[in-house]
């Protein structure tokens, strides 16, 4: 419940959070894709929420304990622009969107097929590549800029990941494992975040950045 309430939530603050980015975008086609995608993730809202209450839990009350360290990840990594929205996007949620599917493999099988179908790519992946790759090589001064951003965007990704698994006794006991469901275990759990920072590491080198 926990699992799914945290990423419940994370879907609709990344539907709220495209459509402010769309207002940032230098054209009505950039506007246009963004609008698309947080389509997408509303309709992933919606079907983690028909799934909590099919599982007799109050949706809302499920989501509430993540409202708050949501909202100071996205204020601790507010962009400047256009370009570090898109930069957020791509790696802030790629390594959410790694940690949810790194985790699915511990649910039941309903929990875990809408686990990866909210994980999907709403096709914010390919977009954020092209247009920042782009945008480095009309003006290569932007790599560093960038690459800085992309480097605290991680650490305070990792940040807030750790609290709030630390705090909800529901996802410790999900992620390391109790008496009555088998876990990561503690060196389980260092190697996943292990293959979290990887991933991350090749997400920047396909942006053309150095992690």
């Amino acid at each position: 419940v926990d699992l799914l309430g945290v990423l419940a939530y994370t879907e609709l603050v990344a539907f709220e959070r495209l459509a402010a980015d769309a207002a940032l975008a230098p054209s009505i086609s950039d506007e246009a894709a963004l609008a698309f995608m947080a389509t997408a993730e509303i309709r992933h809202f919606t079907r983690l929420v028909e799934r909590l209450s099919d599982l007799g839990v109050d949706p809302w009350e499920a989501m509430a304990p993540f409202q708050e360290p949501l909202a100071e990840f996205h204020s601790q990594t507010a962009p400047s622009d256009w370009l570090e929205s898109l930069v957020k996007a791509y790696v802030g949620d790629g390594i959410a969107t790694d940690f949810y599917r790194e985790v699915a493999s511990l649910l039941d099988d309903d929990s875990r097929s809408l686990v990866l179908e909210v994980c999907s790519d709403t096709g914010h992946a390919n977009f954020a590549v092209a247009t920042v790759r782009a945008a480095i090589v009309a003006d290569p001064r932007l790599s560093g800029r960038l690459a800085l951003w992309g480097r605290r965007l991680v650490g305070e990704a990792m940040q807030q990941a750790q609290r709030v698994a630390a705090e909800r006794d529901g996802l410790s006991s999900l992620l390391v494992g109790d008496v009555d469901r088998a876990g990561f275990g503690l060196a389980g759990l260092g190697e996943m975040f292990n293959r979290l920072t990887e991933a991350h590491t090749q997400r920047m080198a396909t942006l053309g950045l150095q992690a």
